[in-house]
C-alpha cells in the first residue's frame, strides 16, 4: 500500500458527523440508536448547557462551559482523545511542525527575569545582535522582570505572525544603559534532533527530542554525515523522546530496514487496516544499530524500538517503555481549536499492542512510572510480568512482549547509590546548572575563545578554585559537602558544570559530548557496539541481560529538568 505523507486517520464520514455538530451524541452513545438516538443525545446536552446558563448560581462562561463538557466526555474515551483551546493549540502543535513564528531565542525564566540563553542562528534577534545573557526587561514598553511571569506569557508575548514587529527592551551587563530593538518576527525553525556527533571513530551517537514533521529530513541528513566521516554502527538514543508523527517514525525505521520491510500496521473499529513497510534506499540498512530507550519513550518512539526488535535488526537497551500504541487523528475548528481523538491501534510488525491498559481511570495510567518505582520495575526487572499470551517470536527466534511498552533486550535499572549522595542533592536542588550558569554569565567574554566543542573540551578545565567556589556556593544554600566517599561525587559535578557552562556557549554540541561521559547507559551502549558482533540478524537473547544505572544519572533527568524552557 502506498504510504500517505503524514496521514490524519480521520473518516471522513466521522469528520462530517462531528461537522454537524453531532460529536456529543457518538461519544455518549449507543451505536445501536442510529441517527435519531444521537440527534436525541445532543439535543439533550444543549438542553442542559441551556439550563446551566439560564439557572446557575454564577455567571458562567458559556464557551468555557462547553469546553469542559467536550474535555470531560473525551476523558471518559481514553487517555490520549483530547480537545485542544485555541489558546493551547500553537503550545500543543509547534513543537511538530519544525517551525514557528517569533524572534528566534532560547530563554529561561532566572531570578525572575527573561534571560536569553542562545540567539538561534540566522534568526532576526541574532541579525540584530542580540546575545547570550541578555536580559529581556520589557516586551512592547510592559514590565515582565520581577513579576513572576511564566514561560507560556513570555512566548505569546514573542511569538506571533511572520513580518509583524515587536519592541523589547534589554539589559546587558556591562552597558551602560537599556538597550531597545525592534524585532521583525519570522520564520524560526524547530529541531527534533538535539545532536549527532562521532563519539569515536566507527561508531555514531543521533539523539531525538520528538518526531515532527522535519525528523526524518534531519535524521537522514545527520546519516549522511556521520557515515562520511567513517560511521559503521550507530547509537540512536529514543529516551525521554515521547513521539509525534506515526508517518516520521516510519520514515526514521525505514532508514535501518530493507525495502518494503514491515515497520508497523494500524487498525481501528472505524479504520481500516493500513500497512506500512519502509520504502528502502535507507542510508544504514545493514550497519549495526543500537536504540536507547526508557520509560519516557512513547508513542512514535516505540514505532521505532519495536520495529527494530521485531525484525532483528537490531538492539534495544534500557528500560520498558511508556506503552502508548493509539493513533490519535486531528479535526481542526474554526475557531482555532482542535480535537485529537483516538482512530486506531498500531500494532507492531509482530502483531503486538503495546498500549498498556487504561480501565482503571486517568489518575492510574498517569502513575504508572511512580507505579513502576515502588514495585521495584525500575532497579530490577524480574518484577515485570508478561502472561504468555503475550508472548510474540521475531522471525530470529526472539521471544518479545506486548501488552505494555516495549521491553528491551539490555535491560537498564535505576539503582541507589550512596557515594553519589551530594551529588544527588546538589542536581535536586539545581545547584549545579545555576552555579555553571552564574559563572557563564560572569565570563561570556573570556568564555568565546572557546569557537568549537573540540577546543571546548580540550582546553577547559574546572579547576580546584572553580569547584571550591561551587563548594562554598552549595553550603550558602544549605548543601555541606560531606559523606564517606565524594571522589565519585566530585567527578560527576565537575562533569556537570563543564557540561552546562558547554551548552551555555556552544548550545547542545558543548553539552551531550561532555555528559555523555558519566551517563552509564551511554557507556554501555558503546561498549556492546565496541566488542558485539552483532549482525542484521541478531541471536535471540535467553533473556534481558542487566546493567546498572544511578538514580540522578540518567540523562533525561538532567536534560529535562533543566532544558530550554522556549524560544
Amino acid at each position: 500500500m502506498e504510504k500517505k505523507k503524514y496521514p490524519v486517520y480521520l473518516p471522513i464520514a466521522f469528520a462530517l458527523v462531528l461537522a454537524l455538530g453531532i460529536l456529543f451524541g457518538i461519544i455518549l452513545g449507543n451505536r445501536t440508536g442510529g441517527f435519531d438516538g444521537l440527534a436525541l443525545k445532543k439535543d439533550k446536552l444543549r438542553e442542559i448547557i441551556r439550563y446551566v446558563h439560564e439557572n446557575y448560581v454564577d455567571t458562567i462562561c458559556d464557551l468555557r462551559l462547553e469546553e469542559k463538557a467536550i474535555s470531560g466526555m473525551l476523558e471518559k474515551l481514553d487517555p490520549h482523545s483530547a480537545y485542544i483551546t485555541a489558546a493551547e493549540f500553537h503550545e500543543a502543535n509547534d513543537p511538530l511542525l519544525g517551525s514557528f513564528e517569533g524572534i528566534g531565542v532560547q530563554f529561561r525564566i532566572e531570578s525572575d527575569t527573561v534571560t536569553v540563553i542562545n540567539p538561534i542562528s540566522g534568526g532576526p534577534s541574532e541579525k540584530l545582535g542580540i546575545r547570550a545573557g541578555d536580559r529581556i526587561v520589557k516586551i512592547d514598553g510592559n514590565n515582565v522582570a520581577g513579576i513572576r511571569i511564566s514561560n507560556n506569557d513570555v512566548m505569546r508575548k514573542l511569538k506571533g505572525p511572520k513580518g509583524t514587529e515587536v519592541e523589547v527592551t534589554i539589559f546587558r551587563r556591562g552597558a551602560g544603559s537599556l538597550l531597545d530593538y525592534t524585532i521583525t518576527r519570522d520564520v524560526i525553525p524547530t529541531y527534533s534532533m538535539d545532536i549527532a556527533y562521532m563519539v569515536e571513530p566507527a561508531i555514531g551517537y543521533i539523539r531525538l527530542n520528538n518526531f515532527s514533521a522535519t525528523t526524518h529530513d534531519e535524521v537522514h541528513h545527520a546519516l549522511e554525515t556521520l557515515k562520511n566521516e567513517g560511521m559503521k554502527k550507530l547509537i540512536l538514543d529514543l529516551r525521554g523522546n515521547g513521539g509525534g508523527f506515526m508517518q516520521a517514525a516510519i520514515d526514521v525505521a525505514g532508514e535501518f530496514l530493507a525495502k518494503e520491510t514491515l515497520v508497523v500496521y494500524t487498525e481501528g473499529m472505524n479504520h481500516q487496516k493500513e500497512i506500512f513497510r519502509s520504502e528502502g534506499d535507507g542510508l544504514l540498512e545493514n550497519g549495526q544499530l543500537l536504540i536507547m530507550v526508557d520509560e519516557g519513550s512513547a508513542s512514535a518512539s516505540e514505532i521505532v524500538a519495536g520495529a527494530i526488535q521485531d525484525n532483528d535488526r537490531g538492539l534495544i537497551l534500557g528500560r520498558r517503555t511508556f506503552g502508548k500504541g493509539l493513533v490519535q487523528g486531528q479535526l481542526n475548528f474554526k475557531d482555532g481549536s482542535a480535537l485529537r481523538l483516538t482512530v486506531a491501534r498500531y500494532y507492531t510488525p509482530t502483531g503486538r499492542c503495546i498500549q498498556r491498559p487504561y480501565n482503571n481511570g486517568l489518575d492510574a495510567y498517569n502513575s504508572d512510572f511512580m507505579d513502576r518505582f515502588l514495585n521495584g520495575e525500575l532497579e530490577n526487572p524480574d518484577s515485570i510480568k508478561f502472561p504468555d499470551s503475550l508472548q510474540y517470536t521475531t522471525p530470529g527466534g526472539k521471544t518479545v512482549y506486548g501488552g505494555g511498552g516495549i521491553m528491551p533486550d539490555i535491560y537498564v535499572p535505576l539503582e541507589k547509590d550512596s557515594t553519589l549522595r551530594y551529588f544527588n542533592i546538589c542536581t535536586n536542588k539545581g545547584l549545579v546548572y545555576q552555579w555553571a550558569f552564574d559563572y557563564t554569565d560572569r565570563n561570556r567574554d573570556r568564555l568565546r575563545r572557546f569557537g568549537d566543542v573540540d577546543r571546548f573540551d580540550q582546553e577547559f578545565i574546572v579547576s580546584g578554585d572553580m569547584y571550591a567556589a561551587f563548594i562554598k556556593y552549595a553550603e550558602k544554600k544549605g548543601v555541606k559537602r560531606q559523606g564517606n566517599d565524594l571522589t565519585k561525587s566530585d567527578r560527576y559535578i565537575r562533569t556537570m558544570i563543564k557540561a552546562y557552562i558547554g551548552r551555555n556557549i556552544l548550545d547542545n554540541e558543548g553539552f551531550f559530548p561532555i555528559l555523555n561521559t558519566i551517563d552509564p547507559a551511554f557507556n554501555k551502549a558503546v561498549q556492546i557496539l565496541r566488542t558485539k558482533q552483532m549482525t542484521g540478524k541478531n541471536p535471540p537473547m535467553q533473556g534481558a541481560m542487566i546493567i546498572s544505572q544511578n538514580l540522578l544519572t540518567q540523562r533525561s533527568v538532567f536534560y529535562q529538568r533543566y532544558s530550554i524552557a522556549g524560544r
